[in-house]
């Protein structure tokens, strides 16, 4: 059953109508990925009655980045692309470590204005996002402010939005002397190619 608070019927549609444009597989267009499952219109109701977040996301879990399709994975929950944005202050955004992994330090104040994506994210996929960045071990997850260049979600958001970021005070203190980055590529000029999972 599904209950949801303080939503009225035309918002619930306008978000059912956004998940059901995230997922055009579940309109019987063609995939990209033959091996992705077909998405069921009660998930897409159900998703939209569900508590969501929003999420930004600056290393590889970005649209064409290494880790991006865990983020299409539907077992893991739901997460829909809402818009790029910037963190309103700035942190150190490094590449570190033996497998070249993208960290947002968290000294806020030093460093860029990082850019990134924004994503809407149910709780089930959250806690997905917590283990799979071994959260709050490696990474912590934190609210921060980040300003909105695009948005292609419901509504107006503002000039910012609250979002979940993945950042990190656990990092060797050698780690403040590398480059600091504004935006994240794996295959950027840097050389520092991400080392996925998959391979080590």
């Amino acid at each position: 059953m599904c209950i949801v608070q303080n939503t009225s019927l035309k918002s619930l549609a306008s978000r059912v109508e956004g998940l059901w444009s995230y997922y055009p597989q579940s309109r019987g267009f063609p995939q990209e990925d033959s091996s992705s499952a077909h998405v069921p219109a009660c998930f897409l109701l159900q998703s939209a009655c569900r508590q969501m977040a929003h999420i930004f996301v600056y290393g590889t879990l970005k649209r064409g980045q290494p880790n991006h399709k865990v983020m299409l994975d539907h077992s893991h929950g739901l997460a829909a692309f809402r818009g790029r944005g910037c963190t309103v202050e700035s942190f150190p955004l490094v590449i570190a470590g033996e497998h070249n992994i993208p960290w947002l330090l968290y000294l806020p104040g030093k460093g860029h204005c990082v850019t990134g994506e924004i994503y809407e994210v149910d709780e089930q996929m959250l806690r997905f996002l917590d283990d799979f960045e071994d959260c709050p071990s490696m990474y912590q997850r934190t609210a921060l402010q980040v300003q909105v260049l695009e948005w292609e979600g419901d509504g107006d958001p503002g000039d910012s939005v609250q979002c979940f970021v993945y950042t990190t005070a656990t990092y060797a203190p050698e780690w403040l002397f590398l480059p600091y980055h504004e935006s994240y590529d794996s295959e950027g000029p840097h050389g520092l190619r991400y080392n996925p999972r998959e391979n080590r």
